[in-house]
């Protein structure tokens, strides 16, 4: 089974979205191995953001992830990395559809609400950067079967065994 990093950011957080955020993975049929609440420190954003750091707006990037605490979630499901960039949006929320996290909470480049792993190898990365091994929960929902159908539980279950 496929985990992703999700982190929701200050402005989710502030504005009080996290709840209903999280209960849209929920819903989706995408289950959580991993989540607290954590303030980012500056050690944390220069690792994760590293691809941004020579930017003019890197500072401002900062500032606005140190805003008050992120929760972070480590989501399990079926091809859940590609799922959980479609419910997210794209980045900039004024283009993002109706309907995704972006498009119905954010007006903003920066200040998106979420952020997302944004490929299965990165999510291994990111999610081993923000939590623990023992912080994380293996453990099969009982409402798999209505979740997924009988071929795509079968196909779940080859790909934990090429794990």
């Amino acid at each position: 089974m496929e985990r992703t990093l999700v982190i929701l950011k200050p402005s989710a957080i502030q504005r009080g979205f996290a709840g209903e955020i999280i209960a849209r993975f929920e819903r989706k049929g995408i289950w959580i191995a991993g989540l607290k609440m954590m303030q980012l420190t500056d050690e944390i954003l220069d690792t994760h953001y590293a691809h941004l750091k020579d930017k003019t707006f890197f500072p401002m990037v900062k500032t606005s992830m140190k805003q008050c605490p992120v929760i972070v979630c480590c989501l399990e499901g079926l091809e859940v990395v590609e799922t959980v960039r479609n419910m997210a949006g794209t980045t900039n929320g004024r283009k993002a559809a109706p309907g995704t996290i972006r498009g119905d909470f954010s007006m903003s480049v920066q200040e998106n609400v979420i952020h997302a792993s944004d490929s299965v190898k990165t999510a291994q990365i990111e999610i081993k950067r923000f939590f623990k091994p023992e912080e994380l929960i293996d453990y099969e929902p009982t409402v798999l079967s209505s979740v997924y159908s009988p071929i795509e539980e079968e196909d779940r279950k080859k790909m934990d065994l090429q794990e």
